[in-house]
């Protein structure tokens, strides 16, 4: 599977990467996990992204892949706790969360600890960053990112405090562009999530999930006509379509199908989309989209 350098930092990460918030929130059986993480190792992917707040997806991770730690890149996420019931952007907090997620993804260190999503407000009061410091500094985690959308990522890119953003962005999604142009030019790596705005396409009645259904009702609205095609030819487009963007090192995929990985890396082994097929998309969006349709995280 193609690799790339994330931003400034020295990771050179696939173009996949496995998402673990969906084991997390679904529970998976500890024997699924296993096999689902081994196969994505195995068919080239070396990045994983976790948070403290998906439920039990960091210590799942741990047990299912803890014995090949070296192979591939650990990330994680603080302040967000409890399937994000509560928060703690605290110097303490931050660092007690950290060093519970190293317990449980038994490891003693991350490639990455990120911010999961708080506001510029809380940014500029300046103690969570204080925290990932902090961290860095006692070895918890070789680099620190921030993982939001819309203002609080602008906020955040401009900082100049952080090495990488994760954030949303895909075909039903595209206002987070100018964001990653600007995390470009400033040295970060960027991390894509939701890059296949969930498939939601494949859904012909409106989702009850409130996850899904902006995305939903902005597809049916966009029509592009490549979704016409067969499920997995769309998904396939709509994914190299993320991994075109300018700017964009890596994009978060999660499952919860054993299988899926070895499919996903077929899915990107054409690479990026023709200019044509880019710019169709992006125009499309242009024609349609509203300035309500903004990043959803």
């Amino acid at each position: 599977m193609e690799k790339r350098k994330l931003g400034k930092t020295d990771l050179e990460v696939s173009v996949l990467g496995f998402g673990g918030a969906e084991i997390g929130w679904s529970n998976q059986e500890k024997e699924i996990v296993e096999q689902l993480l081994n196969s994505a190792l195995d068919a080239g992917l070396n990045l994983i992204d976790t948070a403290a707040a998906y439920k039990t997806s960091e210590k799942l991770i741990g047990n299912a892949v803890s014995y090949r730690r070296k192979e591939f890149y650990l990330i994680s996420k603080c302040g967000a706790l409890d399937a994000f019931t509560r928060e703690d952007w605290s110097k303490k907090g931050i660092l007690e969360t950290i060093e519970q997620s190293l317990r449980n993804l038994k490891t003693d260190h991350l490639d990455i600890a990120q911010l999961h999503s708080c506001s510029a407000e809380i940014l500029r009061q300046g103690d969570c960053i204080e925290g990932l410091l902090r961290a860095q500094e006692k070895g918890y985690t070789r680099y620190i990112g921030y993982s939001g959308d819309n203002e609080d990522a602008k906020y955040a890119i401009e900082l100049g405090v952080f090495d990488t953003l994760q954030i949303s962005v895909n075909i039903a999604d595209q206002m987070p562009i100018e964001n990653i142009k600007l995390a470009k030019d400033n040295g970060l790596g960027v991390i894509a999530k939701r890059p296949i705005a969930n498939a939601v396409w494949r859904n012909s009645e409106k989702p009850a999930d409130a996850y899904h259904l902006p995305y939903w009702e902005r597809i049916q609205k966009l029509q592009f006509p490549f979704l016409k095609k067969s499920l997995e030819e769309s998904i396939s487009i709509a994914l190299r379509w993320t991994l075109s963007i300018d700017g964009v090192t890596t994009a978060i995929v999660g499952t919860t199908q054993p299988n899926r990985w070895q499919q996903n890396a077929k899915n990107i082994a054409e690479g990026k989309l023709s200019n044509e097929e880019f710019n169709s998309i992006r125009e499309r969006w242009d024609e349609i989209a509203d300035e309500t349709w903004v990043g959803k995280t």
